[in-house]
């Protein structure tokens, strides 16, 4: 049964290292996740997260050594989420937004003035540019996916220490297209955490 606490959702979420080796999570209930995270907003509804599920024990053997000092994650989680950013993630627009035209969402003229607006921006955009679009909008995914965790009862760490110029080509991923963001471990802890603190408000925070 989902938990629909928001206030426990979003205060008690916290990172945890280690997780119960017993834990395992269905594709079937990953994919569904999955889905609920993608609601997340991007730019121009281009959705230029893309998600490698490793919940084998073949795939973790190529994760341990690109992961650092997060082994520990990858040993005992159900799964490491390798989160990508698509680069030519435009290549996605016509699919997505044909669909929102055939589902009624969206005219057949507003669908050709974006794609006339936004698509050659993409196509002629610098490749800092692109790189910094997809992990923005990948990274608000990767957060939401972390909050659908915790009301499908699991536990997360984000973890941004590994071997980026490395994990394209383990996974056999091409490392020209697909940026990796960050990995999501997931499972459900094996401990109490302790929690954290945050800066107040006060502290960051300018009104002008």
């Amino acid at each position: 049964m989902k938990n629909n606490d928001f206030q426990d959702i979003v205060f008690n979420r916290t990172s945890i290292k280690v997780f119960d080796e017993n834990v395992k999570i269905e594709r079937k209930e990953m994919l569904e996740m999955i889905n609920e995270a993608v609601k997340a907003p991007s730019s121009v509804n281009i959705q230029p997260w893309r998600f490698v599920v490793v919940d084998t024990p073949e795939g973790k053997d190529i994760l341990r050594p690109l992961v650092k000092f997060n082994t520990r994650q990858n040993d005992t989680s159900a799964a490491m989420i390798v989160l990508f950013g698509d680069m030519k993630c435009h290549e996605k627009a016509e699919e997505i937004y044909s669909r929102m035209v055939n589902k009624g969402l969206m005219p057949q003229e507003v669908k050709e003035q974006l794609m006339a607006m936004f698509i050659p921006e993409y196509e002629n955009a610098p490749k800092n540019i692109m790189n910094d679009l997809v992990l923005i909008d990948s990274s608000l995914a990767a957060m939401q996916f972390m909050l659908v965790a915790r009301a499908h009862g699991y536990d997360t760490n984000a973890i941004g220490g590994f071997e980026k110029d490395k994990i394209a080509n383990a996974l056999g991923i091409d490392k020209e297209r697909y940026v990796p963001v960050m990995i999501i471990a997931i499972g459900k802890a094996n401990y109490q955490s302790h929690g954290s603190i945050r800066l107040d408000a006060e502290e960051i925070t300018t009104f002008k």
